[in-house]
């Protein structure tokens, strides 16, 4: 039996259905070994096929959209056409809705979403598709070690022209602030806390949502090049933005409100959008 490892392959960028905190925003980082025996060319699988073909993948079945518990009792989904709807009904009597083309959602048969059962998911679909010589497949998903403040966000952006426009997909994401020229961690704590598991909205596209179970609720509406795009969540978990959420905006964003409370001071923020990538603003 032979093994080759890919550290580093790829980082999945989704949200997922959590049954207590809501949408959560995800980043994780993967690890891919193979097992199996060698081929004619003395290789178990070509090292530029696993980063095209397993990130390809993975990026296809997970990455940029919304993954749920299909198996939790409090979960109802329903398709039609080329779309799907996902009802979760929470026992505090709040509710989230989601409309989307079917590609937008993976569902896992499982209770919970965890890195055990989407590892599990998709090394079924990957060694699918592998050589008959690869006879195993193992997948690390971990999340990047962050020393500072961290935030789960969800959002869509409409306006992409990639899989960033379905409605419901996420990051977990680290935040650098300097006021003045030094490294200010209060302002980075209050920012992680006002986005900590929050569904980030943009005003133009929300939608008048009555009450649910008499609890405030948002829901959002657009069409964009994949098709029509919904979701309801409780109002609690919903942040509003007059711009687009993109990670250029919400850099934006931050920096302008510090500005307002403190307009003698200078601001620079460092917004990351999952691991390593990110955008500044300064005012």
């Amino acid at each position: 039996m032979n093994q080759l490892f890919v550290d580093n392959l790829t980082v999945i960028d989704f949200s997922y259905l959590h049954a207590e905190r809501g949408i959560l925003g995800e980043s994780w980082i993967v690890d891919v070994e193979l097992q199996g025996e060698l081929d004619e060319q003395g290789m178990l699988f070509d090292f530029g096929d696993v980063k095209k073909k397993i990130k390809s993948i993975i990026d296809n079945e997970v990455d940029h959209k919304l993954v749920i518990p299909s198996a939790h009792p409090s979960v109802t989904v329903t398709k039609q056409d080329s779309y799907i709807d996902l009802v979760f009904d929470s026992a505090t009597g709040e509710q989230i809705i989601h409309h989307s083309p079917i590609e937008a959602l993976t569902e896992i048969e499982d209770t919970t979403i965890n890195k055990a059962c989407v590892s599990a998911y998709l090394c079924e679909k990957i060694l699918k598709q592998l050589p008959s010589n690869v006879t195993g497949i193992t997948l690390n998903l971990r999340e990047e070690v962050i020393q500072g403040d961290f935030y789960h966000y969800s959002h869509g952006l409409k306006k992409h022209k990639g899989n960033c426009q379905r409605i419901a997909h996420g990051h977990r994401s680290t935040i650098e602030i300097t006021k003045d020229g030094k490294r200010n961690k209060s302002l980075e704590s209050q920012w992680a806390n006002t986005f900590k598991d929050i569904y980030i909205g943009t005003i133009e596209d929300k939608v008048e949502q009555p009450d649910i179970n008499n609890i405030p609720h948002t829901q959002f509406s657009y069409i964009s090049d994949q098709g029509t795009f919904k979701i309801t969540l409780p109002t609690r978990q919903v942040y509003l933005m007059n711009t687009d959420s993109t990670v250029e905006w919400i850099a934006t964003h931050i920096a302008e409100e510090l500005k307002k409370q403190t307009p003698s001071s200078h601001f620079k923020v460092k917004a990351f959008e999952g691991v390593g990538k990110g955008a500044i603003a300064e005012r």
